[in-house]
């Protein structure tokens, strides 16, 4: 839990959003230039969730992630050069470039891997907490997940199972308004926290544009995991500034450009954490604009990077298809 005088966790939760930031900002670049295969799903709105819970766990602690995946690879510690090569398909990614944008993982941090299903992670969580428990750990895992996935099966059964079985597995539901191209008022039936209070399960919400608020709130459900108390359910609301992916250009006929102006500028999760350590002289501006050219720098070698490595031979071709 952070200390809301001290500026040094501060500026690290901004220089973790603004890697986030920075790093899809140029995936939807590369997108527009022809240089990325497929589709990605930008995470651009939401970085203080993923800030916000990855500080809080440590480095041996589990997370599985989703088909809008980057801010929490990043989140976990994953490497520019090497995200950036798994979008570009070059041997040199997490994945040897078999993984792509929504499948990205990352072994030696214990990230089990972005997914494309809706809600398909739910389980992978859940089994790692279970191993965490039989094998008498004090691990915590954790699975992120939009809105959408309060409509698939899987996810009831698995928190069923860990209230049941008091596992150490925190479900972070990111709330970003929009199932694709539907607001959640369409999809979702009830309350969001009733959901998971109907198995018994802990279960709170925080203000997902607040890394602060974030990472207290996380910080507190995973002490509670450590301590054997069980399973709890993380409501984040949040926003995402972009389309569902990055073809999805024109909005206009799902949301309103108002809608969208009132979070890029009033709801902010960078603006406002910097806003707010200026106005309470912790710092001066001028530090924001040094961390974000550094930052830029580092992706803009990534990006070469990625560009220059080779693809994966063809004989790799029928290798990692299995276990």
């Amino acid at each position: 839990m952070t200390n809301p005088n001290d500026p040094e966790p501060l500026l690290h939760f901004y220089q973790q959003m603004y890697k986030i930031r920075a790093f899809d900002e140029q995936v939807n670049q590369l997108y527009l230039r022809a240089l990325m295969p497929g589709l990605a799903h930008l995470y651009i709105g939401e970085e203080a969730v993923a800030v916000g819970v990855c500080e809080a766990l440590r480095q041996d602690d589990y997370i599985t992630s989703t088909h809008r995946g980057h801010g929490h690879c990043l989140a976990k510690g994953a490497s520019f050069d090497r995200m950036f090569a798994e979008l570009l398909g070059k041997q040199a990614g997490y994945c040897r470039g078999k993984g792509g944008s929504m499948h990205i993982a990352d072994q030696e941090r214990n990230n089990l891997g972005a997914n494309a299903i809706v809600g398909g992670s739910a389980g992978i969580a859940t089994g790692a907490a279970l191993s965490i428990k039989m094998r008498g750990s004090d691990q915590v895992a954790v699975c992120f997940f939009g809105e959408g996935a309060l409509g698939e099966g899987l996810l009831y059964e698995v928190m069923n199972m860990a209230q049941l079985w008091s596992l150490p597995v925190i479900y972070v539901c990111e709330n970003n308004l929009y199932n694709e191209y539907t607001h959640y008022s369409e999809t979702v039936a009830g309350t969001f926290l009733g959901r998971p209070r109907a198995f018994g399960i802990h279960a709170v919400e925080v203000d997902g544009q607040d890394v602060q608020a974030v990472n207290n709130m996380a910080a507190e459900l995973v002490q509670r995991a450590r301590a054997g108390k069980g399973p709890s359910f993380l409501l984040c609301h949040t926003y995402r500034y972009s389309g569902h992916h990055v073809g999805d250009i024109d909005r206009s006929y799902y949301r309103s450009k108002e809608e969208e102006t009132l979070w890029t500028t009033e709801r902010d999760p960078l603006k406002n954490l910097a806003q707010m350590m200026i106005k309470k002289k912790m710092v001066d501006a001028p530090i924001f604009e040094q961390i974000q050219t550094e930052i830029r720098k580092e992706v803009d070698a990534a990006i070469q990077f990625a560009i220059n490595a080779p693809y994966p031979d063809v004989s790799e071709v029928d290798q990692d298809v299995y276990a």
